[in-house]
């Protein structure tokens, strides 16, 4: 069935033909057979194939920041096999690589077996540099996933997906070269002007020409840690980074329309993570931009081609107690099922990550303490986010965790050990979490400094994985194993008069009694990319009363009386379709 939705209806109501206000009330615990035991994540990184040590910088000293704030790691099914492959970013080292070549972006080539194999150097995807963050979107609609990376003291890079297991350098041409000392971090195909094409924003952090100018450790106030002299920064490195908004001409070539736009009236920002969505249930997606040492900023849509930034009227931009913190990673979801979006986003260590929960008029509640999320001081958060573990219906939490700093443990500082615990926090479905990492499975215990997070199933088994790119480590995929005592469904979603990956497009589901929402995005968690499939748990459900797809275009498929347990393909205007 096909139907089109006004946007003010999309403002008032939150499909399924129920109103909601985020005043609503925490829905009912759902019925599920999975314990929080039951569930343990093994880290089957080596077995399958994912063997490479990335680069990042000094080990047992960092003299610069960029050496410390590593990678991001992307979900991307640059086939289109049906199974995503991972694209893994590199960096570098001061000193060089004499005896070797440099280190280069990997990209991993899903077997479908649980294995990987290394596709890089035949997909023509071999270039090293000072690597920060990924995205991935089908930027040309020609039905194949594109890739953008961002990089310290030289430009980004478009890379077009050439459908045959190849990608081009199209930067250039494509209009997107940047400034080459502008350091880019998070990015995110989005469509802003819901033309049906994917348009791009891209943060930055700082601007540093190179070392000969950047002040050394323990040279200034911002250059000593804990009585250690580290490495200095982000405060007193200027000039701030610049943020790029791109506008899709639709002829491969991108327009900059960052002051157009009004992106460029907001306030200078240490950009790192980025976050695009439709926090405000009006059919326009907004962006998030978590940012370092500065406060964050929200850019609302106004619908006509510009934003307003707006993050300290939106409850955003700082603590509840008015200070700034080193913000790094993002993520949206509805943790507590009012059908808003809300935000979860890391930070530095000695603070708390912050839960904004959606008040659903333009503003957001500090929650963090409310959550039970405040109580785990020592940890330095990068990537993650919400995702159903336990397919239980309610998104749960997972943090990468890792210190910025080798030098401490050296000096005294055994309290902020440079290789960290990464933690896991289930729903309990009322609006609070429980941390679970010590039950969680040999995977949680491992020692890594992580930074770049994707959330993916590589199996297709119903239970979402989770893939962390390390600092100066292999990378770690923890498969889930466990979670299939509880049902899902996962949607791909192809666009026709929206965007081909129908990035943006709403998923909201009804089974047993329960809604469920999320939205396709590209971009997130800490610079990286998660699988464009949407997952989404059912808890004890048997079958998917009602599936909406709500399109950028403001058109609506609707399914009905559906199994449990598949991945559904949903075309727009044609409905669920068969693909590999």
């Amino acid at each position: 069935m096909r139907k089109v939705i006004p946007t003010c209806v999309l403002v008032c109501a939150w499909s399924l033909g129920v109103v909601v206000t985020a005043s609503a009330p925490h829905p009912q615990a759902p019925a599920s057979s999975t314990s929080a035991a039951e569930v343990r994540f093994v880290d089957v990184a080596p077995a399958a194939g994912l063997t490479v040590r990335f680069i990042n910088g000094g080990e047992k000293e960092k003299k610069y920041i960029w050496e410390s704030t590593g990678s991001g790691i992307a979900a991307i099914d640059y086939d289109r096999d049906g199974y995503p492959d991972l694209f893994i970013v590199n960096g570098s080292r001061l000193e060089g690589f004499a005896a070797a070549p440099p280190p280069s972006n990997h990209l991993f080539h899903n077997n479908r077996d649980g294995t990987f194999t290394d596709v890089t150097a035949k997909a023509g995807l071999v270039h090293s540099g000072w690597g920060h963050g990924v995205c991935v979107g089908d930027y040309d609609n020609d039905g194949f996933d594109d890739l953008f990376v961002t990089y310290y003291n030289q430009p980004n890079i478009l890379y077009h997906n050439n459908g045959d297991g190849t990608f081009t350098d199209v930067t250039e041409a494509a209009g997107l070269s940047t400034p080459e000392h502008n350091w880019g971090s998070g990015c995110s195909f989005f469509d802003f002007d819901r033309d049906g094409k994917l348009d791009l924003f891209v943060a930055g952090y700082v601007e540093i020409p190179d070392e000969k100018t950047t002040p050394l450790p323990g040279s200034g106030t911002n250059c000593i840690f804990k009585g250690v002299d580290v490495y200095c920064g982000p405060r007193g490195l200027h000039p701030f980074g610049r943020s790029y908004l791109y506008h899709n001409n639709g002829n491969g070539k991108f327009s900059d329309v960052s002051a157009a736009s009004g992106i460029r009236k907001a306030a200078p920002c240490y950009g790192l993570g980025v976050l695009t969505a439709d926090f405000l249930n009006r059919g326009w997606p907004d962006i998030y931009e978590s940012c370092d040492s500065t406060a964050s900023l929200f850019y609302q849509n106004n619908g006509d081609g510009t934003f307003t930034e707006r993050g300290v009227e939106a409850g955003v931009a700082y603590t509840e107690d008015g200070l700034e913190q080193a913000g790094m990673g993002l993520s949206a979801g509805d943790y507590d099922g009012d059908g808003w979006l809300d935000i979860f986003k890391t930070n530095f260590d000695e603070d708390v990550p912050d839960v904004y929960r959606n008040n659903g008029d333009g503003t957001f509640a500090f929650r963090t303490f409310d959550a039970k999320l405040g109580f785990n001081l020592k940890k330095l958060s990068w990537g993650g986010g919400f995702f159903d573990y336990d397919n239980d219906g309610c998104p749960d939490l997972f943090i990468a965790n890792g210190h910025v700093y080798p030098e401490l443990e050296s000096h005294g500082h055994p309290e902020s050990p440079y290789r960290q615990q990464n933690m896991l926090y289930r729903n309990l479905c009322d609006g609070t979490f429980q941390e679970v990492t010590s039950i969680a499975g040999p995977g949680l215990e491992l020692h890594r400094s992580g930074r770049g997070v994707a959330f993916l199933d590589y199996d297709n088994d119903g239970a979402v994985d989770i893939a962390i790119n390390n600092q100066n480590d292999p990378p770690t995929l923890l498969h889930n194993v466990g979670a299939h005592t509880n049902h899902w469904v996962t949607v791909r979603t192809v666009g026709t008069q929206s965007n081909r990956d129908g990035i943006g497009a709403r998923i909201n589901v009804l089974a047993g009694g329960r809604r469920h929402m999320d939205e396709v995005r590209s971009g997130g968690s800490y610079i990286s990319q998660n699988d464009l499939r949407v997952h989404l748990g059912l808890g004890q459900a048997t079958t998917i009363d009602r599936l909406e797809v709500h399109w950028p275009s403001g058109l609506t498929d609707t399914l009905q009386n559906l199994p449990v347990d598949q991945i559904l393909t949903i075309q727009e205007g044609k409905g669920r379709i068969t693909t590999p």
